[in-house]
Parts: C-alpha cells; structure tokens; sequence
C-alpha cells in the first residue's frame, strides 16, 4: 500500500453504437482531454458472435487499432452480461427466476442464473475466445470480466438449475440429511427432511421460511457467483498475463466480493453519487435535499475504502464514474458544479489508479438514453468534460502520493449482510446502515478508515478497530483484537454460522464478561436516552455479566461494557452518542480526532491531506476556504 501511484483517467467507449469514420476523431479526442484507458467490449456479445461459432471481430480489430494508435490503453471486456438472443434458444431454461416464481426474461441485461451450467460453459467459451484472439495483443492492457455481477438483484435465482445446483451444494456442505436437519432445527415445525432431494428453495412458503435455510441459500447463491467468475479466471488465465478486473456496484452486497477478488488483480466498483443517495440510501428527507446534487458525503469514500480492501495487494479502480444525471434513480438531479471533478480527486485520494468515467457519449437509444456522457448525443461537450479536463491537468501538476495504513480499521462482512437481511428482528436493521453509521462518524471526526474483511487475522498498526454487527467472530478475528483497542457489536457474535443462537450465549469475547441475554427493535421514534449525549435508536440490547459498565442510559441499563481496552456496544447509537464513542475511544489509543464542519470530509495519504466540500456553500476550515463542491490538499 505504499508505492507512489501512478494516477490516470478513462473512459467507457462502445464503438459498436457509433459509425466506424467517428472512431479515429473520438479517441484523439479523448487523448486531448488527458484520458489515457478506455473500456470496451463488455455488452456487445451479438456483434461479436452473430450465430452460434460464427465470429465476427474485424470490427472489432479495427476498434482497438484505432484506439491504440491514438494512445489509449484499452480495457477488453467479456461480454457475458449481455447474451444474445440465440443464446436463450440454446438454454431456454437459463434465465434467472425471482422470488415470486416469475421467469426474469430476455430484453435489457443480466437474464442469466449464475446455477445454470450450460451458459456458465458457454461464457467461459466465449471468454476463451477472447483469450485467444487478443490474449497478447500488447493493446490490451487489462480485461474485465463480465459487468456489475448481482446488479438488478440477479444473485437469487430460484430456477430449476438453482434446485438442483443447491442440494448438490447442501450435501458437500453437510455430508448427511441427518447432519442438516440438526444444524438447522428442522424438528421445529416438522421440517425434517429424509434426503437433500427433497430440499426446494427458500421461496413461496407460507410464512417465513426456516432462517438457517434461507441462510444456506445465500451462501450458496454467493458461491456460485464465485464459481461462474472462476470459470472465465481460468479461461483467460491461460491466455493472458494482463490484469483482470471486476466492477462491482454500490451496495450490492448478495455476494461475498472478497471471495470473488482473490482471483483477480484489481478491484473496480461503478460509483454513482446522486443516483446511490436517491435509489440506495436510508436517509431523512432534509439530508437528501442537502446533498440533491452532490450524494452523500460518506457513501462514495466507504466503496472506494472496501474495494482497495477488495482489490489485490490494494490495487481499486473507478471504472464508471457518474459525469452527469443518470437515468434509472427515482430522481436524477444533474451535479453541482464542481462534482464531478471532486468525485474524481476523492477516489485518487483514496488510492484509485483510474478513475473512468461513464460514458464517452450520450446514446441517443435504448434503455440509457437519459444517462449523460461526457458528450453531448449531438457530440457537443457536456458540462462533465470540462471537469474531467481539469483533473488531467491537476494529475500532471500534483506529485505522487501513496496510500498508507490508516489508525482505524472497520471490520466489513457480507455473511453478516445476509444473516441480518434474513433474521432482522425489525424493520429498519440492515447491516450496512449500521455500517456506513460507524464509518460516517469517524469520518466526521477527520479520521481515515482501513476497511478489512472479517477474515483478517493481523491488526497490528490499528489503533482502534471497530465491529459493529458482525454476526459470527472468526478465531483468527477473535485473537487479533486482543492487539488493539476494539469497540464490538451491537448484535456481533451472537449466532453461529447456520443463524443459531450458540451456548454459551453471545457475544463471547476473549477477557471481556458480558452476555447479551434480550434484544429488542425499536420503532421510529423510540429510543434510549443517554442523558446529556445522545440516544440509542432501532436495536438495545440487554447486557449482563462482571464487565465495567461505561455507558448506561437514564434507567441505569448497560449500553457499553469495557474490560481493558475491549469494549461491547449493546445497541445501535444516533449521531450524536456514535460521536461521543468514537471521541472517547480515540482519546484512550491517543488518536487524534478533528469535528469536521457539515460535508466537510478529508482523508490522508502518506505525503498529502485532501479537503472535499460536499456542501453546498463555502466552507472554512484549517486556515483554507474552499468554495461549494471544491477540492484542495496540503503536504503533510
């Protein structure tokens, strides 16, 4: 994490939308403007194979040589989110089915289950395919494979293939019937089964299905992402020693990323600012007014901060950054002035290599007509570009930094997402709110965050180390927190691995007596007071056990719990009591912590600490003035 980076733009071209004599006038148009990668490839299936084995890339030759000739390193995509339609006649039974039972049919993108062999074999043939043509063409710098893997909720698939799939997955995992119906509790409403043939999937059962089987499902579904993913790895693989990329999406969380990125070098998620804040954030009405045209201060920084954990050896992409209003959010507000460019810097500042933007030129058809480019449809310069162009400079002019290790680390896992969506215990508890609360209260606090996986077995270098809602605590974890000051919980450790509740009870920490004997969900408007300070919302716990009681609401209930530098969190706090907690624990590790003004955020690398405004108006603050949506950065 700390060799200097060597910072670049991109952007994503599709030369199949566009007469061939614009190609050559586009790329040296993005050259001029200081765009130095370019992706291509990753939706244009049907152009590439017209008919089953009959290929045509001529076109496709010609497009990376004008690209290339112009100076542009090209990212080549595998096209198999988007398969064509004689695909579907090839496996009429490959389309992904919901939850309803309904078939999720041909006509945008993403109609395929990831269970289905058939078409798992069919794009890591069309992958080898690739591999084989442009493998060494020194042209192609990077690949991507496939697009937004669980985009448009495609990782559940309830199919036929996903049936049949899923108990072969049941049986490796569990061995016997007899071991199955133990690890699930199945003698609980006679749900014993006599063989895993009779296991369906957890859907259209009359109330709730059984939590651990849901649970499973889950699991499973994430492993064959996994394994759809690892059969184009392979393909290309043999073929290719360029780097190969995903992009994952913003809060898309049906599937472990960590698990897919262990195959691959580089890390690259899809980052929309104020289409996440309208369609994908749980936030009052009045903080979506503040930030209409900006996103949420905290939510672009919490992806880019996961995907360099993602990311091999830290290596993270941006590989479509919004440039305009978008289309498919409920509400899709162009950005203030100044956005674009603040986005960009702020991923750099993160330890983004590229930042790529989405797309080159608004297409004037189909589904994403209403999403701006950096061009106009009548190939005029959208407001965007002149950002962009302000960057290249900027990049040409700022000198290397490099990302090192923050003093404070947040432990981020998706089993946890998936136990909490499927055992909630209440409306409004989800998983990542609980997490983008911790995140945005360091962060407001001036303070950079490490996020690492739950599988992380050395924290030495942290400071402070939090865990809030990990629902099952790995040993390797368990041991490590014993090196740091560590917060855990609300809800952390508190079922086993099939949504159980363990004996002994949770949250089970090393030197640290506390049990946590009752739950409750709160409803809106209900809460703990903790006088003076702030209150707890949404989930408390009860607490019992010898541990010091260091906070307590007005009742004189245990709301933390601390033995040494360990402390257990027993609920869900505001913004106002996470603030005091973050205060206090930074305090006794000797961090020191800096309130920040209203969408003021910064984030410091190894030389440098940058400034981004997400406000709407100016903002003072550490002897600088930047105006509404501006950027600076000062040595350090």
């Amino acid at each position: 994490m700390s060799a200097p980076l060597k910072r670049a733009l991109g952007v994503c071209y599709y030369p199949e939308h566009w007469p061939e004599d614009m190609w050559a006038k586009d790329a040296a148009r993005m050259v001029s403007a200081g765009i130095t990668w370019v992706r291509i490839g990753e939706f244009a299936w049907s152009r590439m194979e017209p008919e089953p084995g009959r290929f045509t890339f001529d076109w496709l030759d010609r497009a990376i040589d004008v690209l290339a000739s112009a100076g542009l390193k090209i990212v080549l995509g595998t096209p198999t989110c988007t398969p064509p339609r004689w695909m579907l006649d090839r496996f009429p039974d490959m389309l992904a089915v919901d939850a309803l039972g309904r078939t999720r049919n041909f006509g945008s993108r993403r109609h395929y289950c990831f269970s289905h062999a058939g078409y798992r074999k069919a794009s890591a043939a069309i992958a080898d395919v690739l591999g084989r043509r442009y493998g060494q063409d020194p042209h192609i710098h990077a690949w991507q494979l496939d697009n937004e893997y669980g985009c448009h909720d495609t990782v559940l698939s309830y199919s036929e293939a996903a049936r049949l799939a899923f108990q072969d997955w049941l049986a490796t995992r569990y061995g016997t019937i007899d071991a199955l119906n133990t690890a699930w509790g199945n003698v609980f409403w006679s749900m014993e089964y006599e063989s895993f043939a009779q296991v369906d999937l957890p859907n259209l059962t009359v109330t709730e299905p059984n939590p651990s089987h849901a649970l499973a499902f889950r699991r499973f579904s994430s492993d064959q992402v996994v394994a759809y993913h690892m059969a184009q790895v392979d393909a290309l693989r043999a073929h290719t020693d360029a780097p190969l990329i995903h992009n994952y999406m913003g809060r898309v969380l049906d599937f472990d990323h960590f698990e897919v990125g262990r195959s691959i070098e580089i890390a690259s998620w899809d980052s929309y600012p104020i289409g996440f804040l309208s369609d994908r954030l749980e936030a009052t009405p009045a903080h979506k007014s503040r930030y209409l045209q900006q996103g949420d201060p905290d939510m672009q920084a919490f992806h880019h901060d996961l995907y360099r954990a993602v990311g091999k050896n830290g290596r993270w992409w941006v590989m479509e950054q919004q440039p305009g209003p978008v289309n498919w959010a409920p509400h899709n507000p162009a950005p203030l002035p100044g956005m674009v460019r603040l986005w960009t810097w702020e991923a750099f500042a993160h330890g983004a290599e590229v930042v790529s933007y989405f797309r080159w030129r608004q297409a004037p058809f189909a589904q994403e007509q209403m999403h701006s480019g950096l061009l106009r449809p009548d190939d005029a310069a959208a407001p965007g570009l002149a950002e962009a162009e302000a960057v290249a400079t900027e990049i040409s002019a700022m000198p290397e930094v490099s990302v090192q290790q923050a003093q404070v680390a947040l432990i981020f896992d998706y089993p946890s997402e998936w136990a909490w969506a499927t055992l909630p215990q209440g409306a409004g508890f989800t998983y990542f709110g609980l997490m983008l609360d911790a995140y945005r209260a360091l962060r407001k606090r001036g303070l950079s965050v490490d996020i690492l996986p739950s599988t992380t077995s050395d924290l030495s270098g942290y400071r402070l180390v939090l865990v809030p809602g990990l629902a099952t605590l790995p040993d390797s974890l368990r041991h490590a927190l014993g090196q740091t000051t560590a917060l855990v919980g609300p809800r952390s450790n508190c079922v086993t691995e099939e949504l159980t509740i363990p004996t002994p009870m949770g949250p089970g920490l090393p030197g640290l007596d506390v049990t946590v004997t009752r739950v409750e969900s709160l409803s809106p408007g209900a809460h703990r007071t903790v006088p003076g300070i702030g209150v707890m919302q949404h989930w408390v716990e009860t607490l019992e056990g010898s541990a010091q009681v260091t906070l307590q609401d007005a009742d004189g209930a245990a709301l933390v719990v601390s033995s040494g530098a360990l402390s257990y969190l027993g609920g869900w706090p505001d913004a106002a009591l996470w603030d005091h907690l973050i205060a206090d624990a930074a305090a006794r590790c000797g961090i020191e912590t800096r309130q920040m003004p209203e969408g003021l955020r910064c984030r410091e690398t190894k030389t440098h600490r940058f400034y981004f405004n997400y406000g709407d108006a100016p903002c003072e603050f550490d002897g600088l003035t930047l105006p509404a949506a501006g950027v600076a950065w000062v040595a350090i």
